[in-house]
């Protein structure tokens, strides 16, 4: 197989419709009838069922989509990847989940811009496991994952801060004055529905809560009174006045680590990976916790 005929059997795969599979391809339809037959023909396996009406997956079809999503996001990656290597003015690509880890990602880049042979770095700010997937895709050269939620396989990785976790809600609660908590207690208030996030492929659990995507829209919400959620202690330091933390004593602890590809050569990359896992020394780790346990 090679990549042309990879992109043209994802374009059919995901359309499942050749018209409009031609269209995003930009070209017309019977070539890529013809790329598809030759395809199926090397592989010994029918891909598709067509009918006059609809075109399906076949069983074999379903695991060559699935096994196609990595084979090109590798190939986009190693692309940009080269493209990056070769530019004048080096450049890291940071991504990170929009309105967390802020407190150490501030501290992560004042201490960066101020050493010697630092590069510009550029944030990507996203959604819940965007994170993820632009550093499989190639682009960002390197992110700050949060265990045990986002997947790490086939990167490297080091850890830089471990803490627990804290309720998020509106300080006109009830709760709100509770010292701490359980999760069988809060699970237990139907008049406060705990947010739920997407899993890794867009689908949401069960259950009352608002389907949310990013904490801006979080807050907002909970400030309203619609909901709460639990979160990494850190948190803390980004919230309204309206909003108030209660220490979660059985609450998973939650891991930031700071990511990059397996088979990363960047020297930008590196320098910044080695800053970054001498600035969060257990003593500060000890101070996060107490900061929770105060509460707010």
């Amino acid at each position: 197989m090679d990549t042309r005929e990879l992109r043209y059997f994802v374009a059919v795969a995901e359309e499942l419709h050749f018209g409009r599979a031609a269209d995003r391809l930009g070209i017309t339809q019977p070539p890529l009838s013809r790329t598809i037959a030759r395809l199926e023909q090397r592989l010994g396996v029918a891909l598709l069922e067509r009918t006059s009406r609809r075109v399906v997956l076949t069983d074999a079809g379903a695991t060559l989509l699935t096994e196609s999503g990595p084979i090109l996001g590798a190939l986009a990656a190693a692309e940009r990847r080269t493209r990056q290597a070769a530019a004048e003015q080096p450049r890291i690509t940071l991504s990170v989940k929009a309105g967390t880890t802020g407190e150490l990602l501030a501290k992560l880049l004042d201490a960066y811009t101020g050493e010697p042979g630092s590069v510009p770095v550029d944030l990507l700010l996203g959604d819940a496991h965007q994170q993820e997937a632009r550093l499989r895709s190639g682009e960002a050269d390197v992110a700050l994952l949060h265990l045990p939620f986002d997947a790490t396989a086939g990167f490297e990785i080091e850890p830089l801060l471990t803490e627990g976790q804290v309720l998020v809600l509106p300080t006109s609660h009830p709760l709100a004055r509770r010292t701490r908590l359980h999760m069988s207690q809060i699970n237990a208030r139907t008049d406060l529905p705990l947010a739920r996030w997407p899993r890794v492929d867009g689908t949401y659990p069960d259950g009352p809560g608002v389907e949310i995507r990013n904490l801006t829209q979080l807050y907002q919400l909970i400030a309203l009174g619609r909901g709460a959620v639990v979160l990494p202690e850190s948190c803390r330091t980004d919230l309204n006045h309206d909003l108030a933390t209660v220490p979660v004593v059985d609450g998973q602890p939650v891991t930031t680590v700071i990511a990059w590809p397996s088979l990363s050569r960047s020297r930008p990359v590196a320098d910044l990976v080695r800053l970054a896992t001498g600035l969060w020394p257990q003593s500060d780790q000890d101070a996060v916790r107490s900061r929770g346990a105060s509460g707010r």
